[in-house]
């Protein structure tokens, strides 16, 4: 599986040893040759290596549709994550995560990686993509309507959001500078 690569950033497909060296490495097993900002990886980052670890053993590896270490161009260093939650389900819909240490966030690297990945889904033929965020978690709402998520329900915990392509799918993404059609609205999440 091949780097996605952006204006500023580089999603790498974690393979199965790079998890285990993150879930080691947050475990206070690390190596200095890491290229990890400070505060990488962070307990989000180690539960959804945990997660994809746990997949891979149960069913297989998902890659394509698997975690991505987001990283830096510039420098090289991980900042933080995003990831498939697992392959798209019977309605062809996914689920995504991300998160990024505190000295990357507020530069849009969230925005940037979130845009990628929905591009990256709806071109591989995935129909809609799913997340959600604390109630609290104002960031991460603004992330999700700036690459064309919409809400389409919310509890006393979470806000979930949700963009679709019923039209199946295409090169550009909501926010990109060509429209790429409208997301499909209100849906219970999945």
């Amino acid at each position: 599986m091949e780097d996605l690569v952006t204006a500023r950033l580089v999603l790498h497909p974690l393979s199965i040893p790079e998890a285990r060296r993150l879930v080691m490495g947050a475990a206070g097993e690390r190596t200095h040759g890491e290229p990890w900002a400070p505060g990488y990886p962070d307990e989000g980052d180690v539960a959804g290596a945990r997660r994809f670890l746990r997949s891979c053993a149960s069913t297989g590896d998902p890659q394509p549709f698997g975690p991505y270490e987001i990283r830096r161009r510039q420098d090289g260093f991980a900042v933080g994550g995003v990831a498939f939650h697992g392959l798209a389900d019977d309605r062809g819909i996914v689920t995504i995560g991300y998160g990024l240490v505190p000295s990357a966030q507020g530069r849009g690297y969230a925005t940037e990686a979130l845009r990628a990945l929905l591009e990256f889904a709806r071109a591989n033929g995935v129909k809609g993509v799913e997340g959600d965020t604390d109630q609290q978690n104002v960031a991460s709402q603004r992330v999700m309507n700036a690459v064309g998520m919409c809400l389409v329900a919310q509890d006393d915990r979470l806000k979930y959001y949700r963009i679709s392509w019923p039209d199946g799918p295409a090169t550009a993404v909501p926010g990109d500078a060509e429209p790429s059609g409208e997301p499909s609205g209100p849906a219970a999440p999945g």
